[in-house]
């Protein structure tokens, strides 16, 4: 598990391993430089040229240091100083004076520097205290960087693209697009949430001698990045001698007419996720179309008819005796008494539960009920469905993801994961995880579903919260990650994915 830091935080690191660990800053912007010229030495092709952009901060102080390094090296390197020298941090200054007797003379950005197909820029324009929009000769920088990008040159970021904010992902204009992102020390937010995730391209974190102890405990607001060896780890191998009872029986409450595929692919989900056992509560007329998905299910009819209400209590409690967990919400039928039923449900029953699309909607309108489960609660809800959870517009959900998902988890007790690029996985206690699995063609219908069954699977095989919610996550995305690099994304369904999550089982031994 990665650790991610805001600005804030990561400035607070650079000044505890000075001041307590004894880390001085100029041998830790001799540890950056180091790592960036090494990263752009493995990009650039036989005979590139290195051409190295710095502003006057540390940042540049950095991307000096890379300069010398890149000349030790034996390459061609043309340095680009954009702003007033005589704003340059006392470090940058040094490095820049280390630079003359090596005849390296910074060139103004007017001086016709250009580049060609195979060399490499490197931004070292600024760093993590960005915090509004490149103005000037700034924004001209970047604009030329972009051009060079797109005539062939590789961009190697010094830290973080210049231009991108460091805590929300969110670009200002110009913002480099990087090929490559050194990020030194530990991963910042913006790195981790798109668009900033994109715009930074591979990132990579190089350790630059900041201890992890300089790290100051944040209780309740932690961020972390889910790694594949996270997700592969929380799953154990499975021992010979057991059966399938070993594995969970899961309840899925789900579907209606017109809408018996959701039913069948939160059931596929929670199957081809390792559940031992796993049965539909739905209406009558739908079961058989259900069940017609896959021989392995098992069908659980509801007599009523129409919506969801409190006639179907008893015989949803009948159906969720002896279960594992249960999945709610996948096409139901939902109607004035939803909610009211699904209080009722919850507050009876002291399983996992997993809440998901209609059954979200119903609660929407007494979130109380949250409260009164007997049992841990997972909701899984896409940003429309977080709208009508919260009150508030997907626009301003979207653009605070990490903050709206943290503070409707601890305060209402649950798991949260809020689905999107970069999927955020919220736990009760504030932590929040990001997910980095997953592609844009999972964009269609019934992905949810799948996602759904696979955090009941895992939930019923002994996994806790909120464990077993950013490993389903982790496999859903990494399986349609697999299913696009043999197929593309073009026409990816969300049974594919379900039947791909044989490939990640593959994958980790599983």
């Amino acid at each position: 598990m990665r650790r991610v830091l805001t600005a804030a935080r990561m400035r607070a690191a650079d000044h505890a391993a000075e001041s307590r660990f004894g880390m001085p800053s100029p041998l830790l912007m001799e540890n950056a430089g180091r790592w960036l010229a090494d990263v752009a030495r493995e990009l650039g092709a036989p005979g590139a040229r290195y051409v190295v952009v710095c502003g006057p901060g540390n940042n540049g102080g950095d991307g000096l240091v890379a300069a010398r390094f890149l000349h030790s090296y034996g390459l061609r390197v043309t340095l680009v100083l954009v702003g007033d020298r005589a704003k340059l941090t006392t470090e940058s200054r040094r490095n820049l004076r280390a630079l003359e007797p090596y005849g390296i003379q910074p060139q103004p950005l007017g001086a016709g520097v250009e580049t060609r197909a195979g060399d490499v820029v490197v931004d070292a324009l600024f760093g993590t205290g960005l915090t509004r929009a490149p103005a000037g000769e700034f924004a001209e920088a970047i604009q030329h960087m972009l051009r060079w990008r797109s005539e062939g040159a590789k961009v190697v970021a010094a830290d973080i693209p210049s231009g991108l904010h460091t805590d929300t992902g969110e670009p200002f204009e110009p913002c480099v697009q990087a090929d490559v992102t050194v990020t030194f020390g530990f991963v910042k937010q913006g790195q981790v949430l798109e668009p900033g995730a994109s715009l930074c391209g591979e990132l990579r974190c190089v350790d630059i001698g900041i201890p992890p102890q300089a790290v100051e405990p944040s209780e309740g607001a932690e961020l972390f990045l889910v790694e594949e060896s996270d997700a592969r780890g929380a799953i154990p191998p499975r021992r010979s001698d057991t059966h399938k009872g070993s594995y969970g029986h899961v309840l899925v409450v789900a579907g209606s007419h017109g809408k018996s595929g959701a039913a069948a692919m939160s059931a596929l989900g929670a199957l081809r996720g390792g559940a031992g056992l796993v049965t539909v509560a739905t209406r009558s007329e739908v079961v058989e179309s259900v069940l017609g998905h896959a021989p392995e299910v098992m069908g659980w009819p509801l007599e009523n008819r129409g919506p969801l209400g409190m006639a179907d209590l008893e015989p949803l409690l009948a159906a969720a005796e002896k279960k594992d967990v249960l999945v709610i919400g996948p096409g139901i039928p939902r109607g004035e008494e939803t909610a009211k039923l699904l209080g009722e449900l919850l507050s009876r029953v002291d399983v996992p539960t997993v809440l998901d699309a209609d059954a979200l909607n119903a609660i929407a309108t007494d979130l109380e009920i949250l409260h009164r489960a007997k049992g841990p609660l997972v909701l899984t809800p896409h940003p429309g469905e977080m709208s009508r959870l919260t009150g508030m517009s997907t626009k301003d959900i979207q653009k605070a993801r990490v903050n709206v998902s943290r503070e409707f988890a601890r305060k209402h007790g649950v798991t949260l994961v809020l689905k999107g690029a970069r999927s955020l996985i919220a736990h009760s206690d504030g932590t929040v995880y990001v997910n980095p699995t997953g592609n844009p063609g999972m964009a269609t219908g019934g992905m949810g579903d799948v996602l759904s069954g696979l955090v009941g699977a895992l939930l019923g095989q002994g996994l806790k919260l909120p464990e077993a919610a950013w490993t389903a996550v982790y496999a859903h995305g990494l399986s349609a990650d697999l299913m696009v690099a043999r197929r593309g994304q073009l026409g990816l369904i969300a049974t594919d994915v379900a039947k791909g999550l044989g490939n990640v089982w593959t994958r980790w031994h599983r």
